[in-house]
């Protein structure tokens, strides 16, 4: 039987991100079961407390859409007992790995030249389309595991942000839920308590400066635009949500209407 998160958000030591996407509501009046559908961040710094916070939710798969380079640089999950835990990239390990080591530890000029006269936010846009266009297998699998038996289920990435954000939009599109209201879940991300912790070489005082943080801030940023790029590559490549569904990830319409049943009140 799935269990009931608390009313209360609990904030766990060392997982960022974590929520229950449980009360969003539906175009047609229904609302996300709470306790069924989860996002957060990495697991790998989880404590002994978190875990046994996360054990207790009754989870059945955890969906990891980090790749090698994002597990090299923070670890495995944490392992939970009798949960199953499915890796499915969303990037490739090769793609951007320069750019993020520049991002660590490149200086000012290096970062300016990579991130300024909106070049960062650029990139967001065009990473979050590239994947909604790229990743239709791998969204695909997401559905139709949800469909069948893989609930309770936590999706996550490194920050719990982007290529999780993605998925999580993916998976509330195709259970009806307002589209006002997946951006609304999406933003939640900003939240300070929430936010990805930056990692940078160097001291503070170099490292952290505020202009420093002014050109990074696209990259872990939760924005609209980001969201709203991907729901317009469906728009584009598709021509709507409904084929984007069918054709583009081949979910059935039974699998579909049992993805309900799972997810929805």
């Amino acid at each position: 039987m799935t269990q009931q998160v608390p009313s209360t958000e609990p904030e766990l030591a060392g997982v960022r991100n974590f929520r229950d996407v449980g009360g969003l509501p539906t175009v047609d009046g229904r609302r996300v079961r709470h306790g069924v559908l989860f996002r957060s961040g990495h697991l790998a710094h989880a404590t002994e407390q978190d875990a046994a916070f996360l054990a207790s939710l009754g989870l059945h798969t955890i969906f990891d859409f980090r790749n090698a380079a994002d597990q090299r640089l923070e670890g495995p999950d944490v392992e939970l007992p009798g949960v199953r835990n499915v890796n499915l990239p969303l990037s490739d390990p090769a793609d951007g790995a320069e750019f993020w080591k520049m991002v660590r530890d490149g200086d000012l000029d290096q970062l300016r030249a990579i991130l300024d006269d909106g070049k960062g936010a650029a990139r967001m846009i065009a990473s979050y389309r590239k994947i909604v266009k790229e990743r239709t297998a791998e969204h695909s699998r997401v559905l139709n595991a949800l469909a069948d038996d893989s609930v309770p289920a936590l999706m996550h990435c490194a920050a719990g942000k982007d290529r999780a954000g993605i998925s999580i939009a993916v998976t509330l599109l195709a259970v009806g839920v307002e589209r006002e209201a997946i951006v609304a879940d999406y933003l939640e991300s900003n939240a300070k308590h929430r936010r990805y912790k930056v990692r940078r070489s160097g001291s503070a005082d170099t490292a952290y400066t505020p202009e420093v943080m002014e050109l990074l801030n696209p990259l872990f940023d939760a924005r609209a635009a980001y969201l709203e790029a991907a729901f317009a590559s469906i728009e584009e490549t598709w021509g709507g949500v409904e084929t984007y569904l069918a054709q583009g990830l081949g979910l059935s319409p039974e699998s579909r209407d049992r993805l309900r049943e799972r997810l929805l009140d």
